[in-house]
């Protein structure tokens, strides 16, 4: 193996995990630790931040910063990247439709043959359902979220309610939520003191503030944003005892449909809504495990009139 393949095999190896002992990378190279050392030294020379500890425990690992290493991916990695990329060419944040076509452009460039006709397979086979008029999402917004959610630092912003009111908000980020469709900022709000959900379309000049602080008892944040955007909006909320326990029942209960509520080890509650009775009827009817209608009143009545005529038919 000659000094630059090698050279890139370190950086693929250095890239696979966040730490390597030097004896490892010696056996993985077929050469000897004397010769890691030297060919780490010629990354560091070329910009590549790669830090070592001596002793038990220590070894190498690429630090962040310097130069962007070049990504060494296997063929199925490489498919895989190629399809998210074209996946993420028709997102609603701004900014990352240009940089997926971009990246795409210069991967099409180096891929061999036989995976540019796998993507170009996968893609031609692959339609996606119209999704509307959605709202474009700032990217650089949806970066200082995350940043703040990483951090556990305080944001304060400026916020445009439902109604069309400009607001100045000060929260503590917990996490963002993709529900599909929208980008949700799940928050304890300090003026409040209330855990609430924030539609980022909604946030300009968010900014930190420089306070860190810490949850005790944080809420679930994606029950958090299921209940505000599928209970909250509707007129009519069922409320269902289910005999079954939640980590039963979650998993087959869409997120987007009804929230799952844990209440014993044997039981949970299911909630959802609309606007008539007719959609929370099919909803029950579709339930497989024993349940009870707790609320309210005039569905437990549809659906045991629903029950009796299926009976009489």
């Amino acid at each position: 193996m000659d000094t630059a393949t090698r050279l890139l095999r370190l950086l693929s190896l250095l890239q696979s995990r966040p730490q390597w002992d030097g004896a490892e990378l010696a056996t993985k190279l077929d050469i000897t630790p004397r010769t890691v050392r030297r060919d780490v030294a010629r990354l560091r020379s070329l910009g590549y931040p790669i830090d070592a500890e001596a002793g038990i425990g220590g070894g190498y690992r690429l630090g962040p910063g310097g130069r962007l290493p070049p990504l060494l991916l296997e063929d199925e990695e490489a498919v895989a990247v190629a399809v998210g990329l074209r996946a993420a060419s028709t997102t609603t944040v701004s900014g990352v439709e240009e940089a997926a076509i971009s990246a795409l452009a210069k991967l099409n460039q180096v891929l061999p043959a036989r995976l540019r006709e796998q993507v170009a397979a996968i893609s031609a086979q692959v339609a996606q359902l119209p999704q509307g008029e959605l709202p474009t999402i700032d990217g650089e917004v949806l970066t200082t979220l995350a940043a703040a959610c990483r951090d556990t630092e305080g944001l304060r912003f400026a916020y445009r309610t439902h109604d069309g009111t400009d607001a100045n908000r000060s929260v503590e980020p917990l996490r963002i939520v993709h529900t599909g469709r929208r980008w949700y900022l799940v928050a304890r709000d300090r003026d409040r003191n209330a855990w609430r959900t924030f539609r980022v379309d909604r946030i300009t000049n968010p900014s930190p503030t420089g306070i860190r602080h810490h949850f005790d008892n944080p809420p679930d944040p994606l029950a958090l944003v299921a209940e505000g955007t599928n209970i909250a909006p509707w007129d009519l909320v069922a409320r269902v005892l289910i005999h079954a326990n939640a980590q039963t029942v979650t998993p087959h209960i869409p997120a987007n449909q009804a929230v799952v509520h844990p209440r014993t080890a044997t039981t949970c509650e299911l909630h959802f809504a609309a606007n008539d009775l007719a959609p929370l009827v099919t909803q029950v009817t579709r339930i497989p495990w024993p349940f009870e209608i707790l609320e309210p009143p005039e569905l437990r009545t549809a659906v045991q009139e629903l029950a009796q005529r299926l009976l009489n038919s």
